[in-house]
């Protein structure tokens, strides 16, 4: 029996913070074509070291720094889009992709995609539905920036197709056509119900929890503030010094403490939550970390700065 499926994605705005791990992807498929990192990076206020570690999940970017490399392939490349989105598979998606694979069926897989679709680098935010035999995935690309719109259609698109058809052997016969501004993946609703090899409870449980620990700290701040968050984090072991956070957004410092005010919250209060986050993240994983390189993780320069500082967070 064909179920009755459709599947909103949870967090429908590309507009969130990325993993790095989506710009090593861009860089990886551009160097295979002979570009350099450096170039793929020019103008994003990132380095070729950034990339490092790119696994962390707490290493992240903006939107508009991965936007900045895409426009840079485009011009550099082409409209390579499709061609970059058949690098993909659920591998490259960190845990994301493990609870993917991890779950009972494909239809299980698409649902805790779903969930966690803000964990992927789409763009073009994918919808499904079953319309009569077959499952359709809709990405729609209006809401995209024009000038890279073929490009993340035809990128995202295509890593939907290949995660689709890499969840079974032999595929579910994905087919995918970009018309205008948007992009379809169909295949036969039968194979909804088809198990995957790598299922297992225990597993999708990790993964979901780990998934569902970052999803609810990206979701916690939006819009500028969410941003900031994300250079701050970059910037961190020299302290993210204000002004230099809104140069990166092309502001004066001025300009980024009234529109952060607008939103509610001070430039201070986003370095407070970034450093007592990181501090959590490092101090939790069970080395221990000398106090002195701990408050220099932090930007701080010393280790009575840091316990200062401490201390205020957990006034």
């Amino acid at each position: 029996m064909i179920p009755d499926m459709r599947l909103e994605p949870a967090s429908p705005d590309w507009r969130h913070p990325r993993a790095v791990a989506g710009v090593v992807v861009l860089v990886r498929y551009a160097a295979g074509r002979g570009l350099a990192p450096a170039t793929c990076l020019a103008g994003t206020g990132l380095a070729v070291a950034d990339l490092a570690d790119a696994a962390d999940p707490d290493r992240e970017v903006t939107a508009d720094q991965e936007l900045r490399v895409v426009r840079t392939l485009r011009r550099e490349l082409g409209e390579v889009g499709r061609a970059v989105g058949a690098t993909y598979d659920a591998g490259v998606f960190g845990a994301f992709g493990y609870a993917v694979q991890s779950s009972r069926t494909v239809l299980e897989a698409m649902t805790t995609a779903a969930l966690f679709i803000d964990l992927s680098y789409a763009f073009a935010v994918p919808r499904a539905e079953v319309v009569g035999d077959r499952v359709v995935v809709e990405q729609h690309g209006a809401g995209l920036p024009r000038d890279v719109r073929r490009f993340l259609l035809e990128r995202d698109g295509e890593a939907v197709r290949q995660v689709l058809d890499g969840l079974v052997p032999g595929g579910v016969g994905a087919e995918l056509r970009v018309e205008g501004d948007r992009a379809t993946v169909a295949f036969d609703a039968d194979q909804l119900d088809r198990p995957l090899p790598d299922r297992s409870a225990e597993a999708l449980e990790a993964a979901a929890t780990l998934c569902r620990d970052v999803v609810d700290r990206r979701r916690a701040r939006t819009g500028l503030a969410s941003d900031v968050r994300v250079l701050v984090a970059q910037r961190l072991r020299d302290g993210a010094p204000m002004p230099e956070v809104a140069a990166s957004l092309g502001w004066t410092e001025r300009t980024l403490r009234r529109r952060l005010a607008a939103e509610g919250v001070s430039y201070r209060e986003l370095l407070d939550e970034v450093r007592s986050s990181v501090a959590s993240a490092l101090t939790a994983r069970g080395a221990t970390l000398p106090l002195d390189d701990l408050a220099a993780r932090l930007g701080y320069s010393s280790a009575s700065a840091y316990l200062h500082a401490r201390a205020r967070w957990t006034a």
